[in-house]
């Protein structure tokens, strides 16, 4: 049974919590133990007042008795709207310490990704990628984690944490098994909804044990605690009492009794019936009107640090409060007397210039409540004004600007724009959101309306789509965007639209907005985007005539402009994936680039034209046989990802592509490394969505070229690797992927379903191409002893496809397939020239099943050893075990047929 009386070090707001130290102290002994064991997380619940706070008091000192470095954080009710508040609170104790220059030099590639979130430099002009934001605070708590271990993270109130802060919590604390850190984290249940509440929750869901809720004091316990503060002779029927007026919350009673000792009240049942009164003027409006009691100067003041929320000093009071400084200070010294102000703690190891902060945040929260709107507001405006005098930017004043009531101010506008630029550059498109829908409200003035519309759809394009769409709609349909910004508008909310599965409205708003403008660099621009949305677009709506047209159009572009050469780029796409000549493929591709590499403009971060144009191209490359420059593009997309931060979806995509590379190239057991990677990335990002199929629908692929099948069909289960598709463009084919899979995997008959149902799919967009869309090759296969005439059909098809392609790979391929279907010399004779075509391919995991098959076939040792060598060097176990058992059978002449 839990002890009533704590140990005399105990504060009295730990009363009844011995299991809940007792779980802190045997945590804090196993991150002691081992600098190696993993990190571990404590939830700490209770409703307001319950001693949240005092436990995690409690653990700084066991933490820092056992030499643990501490650092802490607190959130705030009125400071949710301050992107990462609370992980810069968290981390001051480590940044202040370091010059510019160590910390750059100790945070490396990321400091120029988390620094400006951290504060610790000035956000760029790019928008920050958030994933990437919240990978880069990771990073930098891990690194700083391991010169100062052992470490301790504390956060209070973390249901008033920004969403910023609640973000990167949710990610770190998933990776806690490989970092030696414990992580106690204080919340109250509900306060919060939405993103936050999620954010929060997976948290929670993440502690080593079940989350700690804390309980009110029983009677026993309370009686205990009265008869400690007050004195022994404090009877029965008074104590019983203060646990009836404070239902046993500790904070309510430890400010109760303070109550009964400045009122010098005797504890004893004849005064029981005061407490009530006391315990009124302790909390609500009891403790307004003691505030008011103190003079309407020490209201005043109470009020502006209620509406600082965080760094009070008494200097910036007093200007808020319209105060001088012997005044102002003389205020601080009756809050302080009266509990309503306190120093802070020096032993939390703060940074910041406060002088004071509130004693509970049910103080804080009570005091500015009680402030009249329409004076809060005001003074919201005073406060953002001394905010942005004092230098610290528009960002910083944008929590108060929020505040302020709508009068039509044209400057107020202006600040917020400069403030979602700032959050926008720092990686925080929902604080940028915010300030823009306030800008709304404002209203701006008429030749502004629309320019607020389109940042504010920029600013929630990667979080919300749909919200984008509405307010770019509204933004073209208002006059003032003009020239280049209205056809950026055009093309992000075309982009919008594409992410929002809403394809075929993608390409009706860029090719309307083209019919609307004369000849020009725009329309040309606004043709690309159209070309590209149809080229990606996977349904049967696109006419026929499209390819025709875009020929036409690229025909006459010679590469001069950004426009010209996505032109050009997607003309080499759509003839790649209709199987044309591979040589102009590539020739046309060749003159997109400027000696060789991405234009100027057109590099993989650069926001003009997006991520989709630039991995046509690389794909136009992979699937012509030239390997070497696709890799190139690729890998070089993975370092400008990781280099800018871009974790989200960007690096998904970024890993799947090299995964591809690493497929097309043989080197098998690679790429399932970076398809894994991206995979994982992906499911942060979100199911279901046209990166996540690229990541499955190639590592399935991968999987099956590796031997490994039933980890295939295992991951196709697992994240849904079957119809319906998705409406873009998937490399490879994921229809002839899941037949390939079916087939494998001894589902015959549904294999032949989706083989042929990737037929139909592919006639109708006119795909063409043996090598990304193999149906054709697999249903020959398949059909050989079913149906050998429709099979032999098929091989005849695909042989002719690919020899108007033209790669050896493909020729390769469809002689496999032709020999596969023979027997006797003939079968061998096709075995032996695709052999010779994928010998010169860049595809070696081909040329290793080409090698094989002639080997068995031809009864040759020398030719499946060689193939079982390439076979393990790309990593293809089937392969290998496949060309062993022939070996162990011997090799012998093949009969004649």
């Amino acid at each position: 049974m839990t002890e009533v009386r704590p140990t005399a070090a105990a504060s009295a707001s730990l009363w009844e919590r011995d299991e809940e130290v007792a779980a802190i102290a045997q945590a804090i002994d196993t991150l002691c133990a081992d600098r190696s064991s993993p990190g571990s997380l404590l939830v700490l619940r209770g409703e307001a007042g319950l001693g949240k706070t005092a436990l995690l008091a409690e653990t700084r000192r066991i933490a820092e008795r056992r030499g643990c470095t501490v650092w802490s954080a607190r959130g705030g009710e009125t400071l949710r709207s301050v992107p990462f508040n609370v992980v810069r609170q968290l981390l001051q104790p480590a940044l202040v310490s370091m010059l510019p220059e160590e910390a750059r030099e100790y945070l490396g590639d990321w400091y120029d990704i988390a620094g400006p979130a951290l504060g610790i430099m000035e956000p760029g002009a790019r928008h920050a990628d958030p994933q990437g934001v919240c990978e880069g605070l990771i990073a930098a708590v891990r690194r700083l984690a391991r010169r100062d271990w052992p470490l301790v993270l504390l956060i209070d109130d973390a249901h008033w944490a920004d969403q910023e802060t609640l973000h990167w919590l949710a990610g770190f604390v998933e990776r806690l098994a490989d970092l030696s850190v414990l992580v106690v984290v204080a919340r109250r249940p509900g306060e919060i909804s939405g993103t936050s509440a999620r954010h929060l929750d997976a948290v929670t869901a993440a502690a080593d044990r079940p989350c700690t809720t804390l309980a009110a004091l029983t009677p026993a316990a309370t009686a205990g605690l009265t008869r400690a503060t007050l004195g022994e002779n404090a009877d029965a029927a008074f104590c019983r009492e203060v646990w009836a007026v404070t239902g046993g919350n500790p904070y309510e009673t430890v400010e109760l009794l303070a109550k009964v000792q400045d009122s010098e009240l005797e504890p004893v049942e004849a005064h029981a019936g005061e407490l009530r009164a006391l315990n009124r003027s302790a909390r609500g409006g009891g403790l307004v009107a003691r505030l008011e009691q103190l003079g309407i100067d020490a209201t005043r003041f109470a009020w502006a640090a209620a509406i600082l929320g965080s760094d009070i000093t008494v200097d910036l009071v007093a200007r808020l409060a319209t105060l001088d400084h012997d005044d102002a200070v003389r205020c601080a010294e009756l809050l302080r007397a009266a509990r309503i102000l306190t120093a802070p703690d020096p032993s939390t190891g703060r940074t910041g210039p406060a002088d004071l902060e509130f004693v509970h945040p049910l103080i804080a929260t009570a005091v500015y409540n009680s402030i009249p709107d329409a004076l809060r507001r005001a003074m919201h405006g005073i406060a953002a004004r001394i905010v942005t005098d004092s230098g610290r930017g528009a960002a910083a004043a944008a929590r108060h600007l929020l505040e302020v009531h709508p009068d039509d101010d044209e400057e107020l506008v202006g600040q917020l724009r400069d403030a979602a630029r700032e959050h926008l550059a720092v990686g925080a498109p929902d604080a940028a959101r915010r300030c823009l829908e306030r800008a709304l409200e404002e209203p701006p003035r008429p030749e502004v309306h629309a320019h607020v519309l389109h940042e504010l759809g920029r600013a929630t394009f990667l979080t919300a789509p749909a919200r984008t769409i509405g307010h770019l709609r509204a933004a073209l349909g208002m006059p003032g965007l003009d020239g280049e910004e209205r056809v950026d508008a055009v093309v992000r909310l075309s982009q919008a639209l594409l992410h929002n599965d809403q394809m075929e409205e993608a390409v009706r708003t860029v090719e309307t907005e083209a019919a609307r403008l004369g000849t020009g660099p725009a329309h040309l621009r606004l043709r690309a985007v159209q070309f590209m949305w149809e080229g990606i677009h996977a349904g049967e709506a696109t006419s026929p005539d499209r390819s025709e047209r875009l020929a036409e159009l690229a025909a006459t572009c010679t590469g001069r402009d950004n426009s010209e050469r996505a032109l050009l780029i997607l003309r080499g796409f759509d003839a790649m994936m209709r199987g044309e000549n591979a040589e102009e493929v590539a020739e046309l591709c060749d003159r997109a680039l400027v000696n060789g590499r991405l234009a100027p403009g057109l590099g993989w971060t650069d926001a003009e034209w997006g991520v989709e144009l630039l991995l046509m191209l690389a794909s136009a490359y992979a699937y012509t046989d030239r390997l070497d420059r696709a890799e190139s593009l690729y890998n070089e997309a993975l370092r400008a990802y990781e280099t800018a931060g871009w974790s989200g979806g960007h690096l998904v995509l970024a890993h799947a592509y090299v995964g591809l590379a690493h497929r097309r190239r043989g080197r098998l057991t690679a790429a399932e490394a970076s398809l894994r990677e991206s995979l994982d990335l992906a499911e942060r990002v979100g199911r279901g969505l046209p990166l996540y199929w690229t990541a499955t629908c190639n590592l399935v692929d991968t999987l099956l070229a590796r031997g490994h099948v039933d980890e295939a069909w295992a991951v196709a289960e697992r994240h849904g690797f079957a119809p319906p598709y998705p409406s873009t463009i998937v490399l490879p084919d994921p229809r002839s992927v899941r037949g390939r899979l079916l087939l494998a995997v001894g589902r015959t008959e549904e294999g032949v379903n989706e083989l042929e149902a990737a037929e139909k799919a592919a006639a109708a967009r006119g795909h063409h191409n043996p090598v990304h869309v193999f149906w054709a090759s697999d249903l020959a296969r398949a059909l050989a002893a079913e149906d050998p005439a429709r099979a032999a059909r098929l091989a005849v098809d695909v042989r002719r496809q690919a020899e108007r392609f033209g790669t050896d790979t493909a020729i390769g391929e469809a002689l496999r397939v032709a020999a596969a279907l023979e027997t006797g010399q003939r079968a061998v004779r096709l075995a032996a020239q695709a052999v010779g075509y994928l010998e010169s391919s860049p595809c070696q995991y081909e040329h290793a099943a080409a090698r094989v098959e002639y080997g068995i076939l031809a009864r040759s040792r020398d030719d499946l050893e060689r193939g079982l060598a390439l076979a393990r060097s790309c990593g293809a176990d089937g392969l290998v075990e496949r060309a062993r058992a022939e070996l162990g059978t011997g090799a012998g002449p093949v009969p004649s047929r």
